[in-house]
């Protein structure tokens, strides 16, 4: 059953999200998917009749929302982490683009997502979620608060329109690799109609890179410009070497170990179970610390 003091903590939440978005509320009513007029509600404290109960759980579960005697993650400034959080100030601040093609599994998407819910302007778009042209830029549409379900060229042109009036704003494009060729070209299209005026930050592990070195080899229309577009380089956190690499791996999990895992736990020993991996540490301390509230 969801409670009232669940529909206050969720509600709560969002609105220290929605300050923090630099959306107007009715463009944040948008970005999360209810009527402004229900948002207005909402927040003047009518929990009622609102919204349906398992709206709220939705809410929450796209939100990425902690409520209740839920134990939240501590962030760790990793490498990874400091590095990748650099690179996006400098991308906002200086509305430049950048991208980055490192290794899976070291924090990257992580220390992406974090970054966009923390800093106003910023989004973050999962292209292995819309990897097509019309998904791809009706959820970016969406994520500003902007018209995404008209036909797709006002949605399009409302976009661009809206993304040329902002200060500052940056453009997370994560999974890059995944995104089909149609989604590529447009991606370039955005670029072109807002040069100088929003960051791009372009994500992506051995797939992207290895898809934008092919495509350039075998002259397919668009990625040469892309990456020209993108500072003809990518960027990497990771050292070369197999020794130097499981050192930084190693040093990342015992510090993410150390900072979540239940007191008293053997620090070590979790590291060497991990085999050096972020997901499997995330795995392992979720799977303990539930355990401990059982």
């Amino acid at each position: 059953m969801v409670t009232a003091e669940f529909k206050k903590q969720v509600i709560a939440k969002l609105v220290e999200a929605e300050s923090i978005s630099g959306l107007s509320s009715k463009r944040y009513a948008v970005k999360i998917g209810i009527n402004p007029s229900q948002w207005s509600r909402l927040k003047a404290g009518e929990i009622d009749g609102v919204l349906a109960d398992s709206r709220f759980i939705t809410l929450a579960r796209l939100n990425n929302l902690h409520t209740g005697d839920q134990q939240e993650w501590k962030t760790v400034e990793t490498s990874t982490y400091k590095y990748i959080r650099s690179l996006l100030q400098t991308c906002k601040e200086e509305c430049i683009s950048i991208m980055l093609a490192d290794l899976a599994d070291i924090g990257k998407t992580y220390a992406a997502k974090l970054y966009a819910r923390e800093t106003k302007n910023a989004v973050y778009i999962d292209c292995s979620q819309v990897k097509s042209k019309q998904l791809f830029v009706r959820e970016l549409a969406k994520q500003f608060g902007s018209n995404h379900t008209s036909k797709y060229s006002e949605v399009y042109n409302d976009l661009v329109f809206y993304l040329n009036s902002l200060h500052n704003a940056i453009i997370i494009v994560d999974e890059a690799g995944d995104l089909r060729y149609d989604a590529f070209l447009e991606l370039k299209a955005l670029w072109n109609a807002t040069e100088g005026n929003i960051g791009w930050f372009m994500l992506g592990a051995d797939g992207l890179k290895a898809t934008i070195n092919r495509s350039i080899a075998n002259k397919k229309v668009g990625y040469t410009e892309i990456f020209r577009r993108y500072g003809s380089k990518f960027r990497q956190i990771t050292p070369q070497g197999r020794e130097a690499l499981d050192d930084f791996k190693r040093e990342q999990v015992a510090q993410v170990i150390e900072a979540n895992a239940p007191a008293g736990s053997d620090v070590q020993k979790l590291v060497k179970a991990s085999g050096f991996s972020l997901t499997n540490a995330y795995n392992m301390i979720r799977v303990m610390n539930n355990r401990s509230r059982a």
